[in-house]
């Protein structure tokens, strides 16, 4: 049985883009949202660039970013910890490089099956998944992916191993799963992972976070502490799937949604 986990912001050239007068306000701001190790989005309630710094971020360039988004009348704050895309995990999966993740959501298109999951977690579309680290068992193969919103979607091939469409709550029990959400800042959201359950609520949507490997957009953040071996695990709410794990610093985690990758590939829970 598996089960599933889940970031955005509004961007052009991999950049968060200000319009009004957070623009005019602090041109500068342009010039830091590309620095690895931060998280952006627009505060909900204000309308202004929000930004969150990993532990990496320090010094010179910490302070001048501080300023222009100050500048900007938006707000900066410290994640503890370093931002980075997680692989290991339970419910796992393995990708043929010997990567390890968590299914996410079941989906169907029929006739076929699928699990949508993070794309960080699978290798070139057409690859092969295992349910096993020794790749003994045969899981499906990866149908596609878009690397720039950290989604991926793979196509069961394995008839005999059960794939409800529910998360693994890890005490025997599965919460099913009958939707696809968007979520909304302040919606309690839990986030089922290699260690268990973990309770926390939306902070922001539409986040652009730069790992140090790459730049993901489109995000949810959500005041969960995910953790290595988490990555493209369910996050969700009641019987609503709301992401799939990204990756995180400190108490900050970030998700890709769930509706919108079931949206681009034409699947849904069943």
């Amino acid at each position: 049985m598996f089960a599933v986990k889940i970031l955005v912001a509004v961007v052009a050239a991999g950049a968060v883009v200000l319009s009004g007068a957070a623009a005019e306000a602090s041109p500068g701001v342009a010039a830091f949202t590309g620095v690895a190790g931060t998280a952006w989005w627009r505060d909900e309630a204000t309308g202004r660039p929000a930004v969150g710094l990993d532990d990496t971020v320090q010094g010179t360039v910490a302070a001048a970013l501080t300023r222009a988004v100050t500048r900007a009348g938006g707000t900066v704050r410290r994640d503890p910890g370093v931002l980075h895309q997680h692989i290991a995990g339970a419910d796992p999966f393995f990708g043929a490089a010997g990567g390890r993740c968590l299914v996410g959501f079941n989906a169907r298109a029929l006739p076929d099956y699928y699990f949508l999951t993070s794309a960080h977690c699978v290798g070139a579309v057409g690859s092969t998944v295992y349910a096993d680290a020794a790749h003994a068992v045969v899981l499906g193969t990866v149908a596609t992916k878009n690397a720039g919103f950290d989604y991926a979607l793979v196509r069961y091939t394995n008839a005999t191993i059960a794939r409800p469409s529910a998360v693994d709550l890890h005490n025997g029990t599965l919460a099913p799963i009958t939707s696809f959400g968007t979520g909304h800042v302040g919606q309690t959201v839990t986030q089922s992972g290699q260690t268990g359950l973990r309770t926390g609520v939306i902070t922001a949507l539409n986040v652009t976070v730069n790992y140090a490997d790459g730049t993901v957009t489109g995000l949810i953040r959500a005041s969960v502490c995910s953790q290595p071996g988490d990555s493209g695990g369910p996050l969700f709410a009641a019987t609503a799937g709301i992401g799939m794990t990204s990756g995180g610093s400190g108490c900050a985690g970030y998700f890709s949604p769930a509706a919108r990758a079931a949206s681009a590939y034409g699947v849904a829970p069943y």
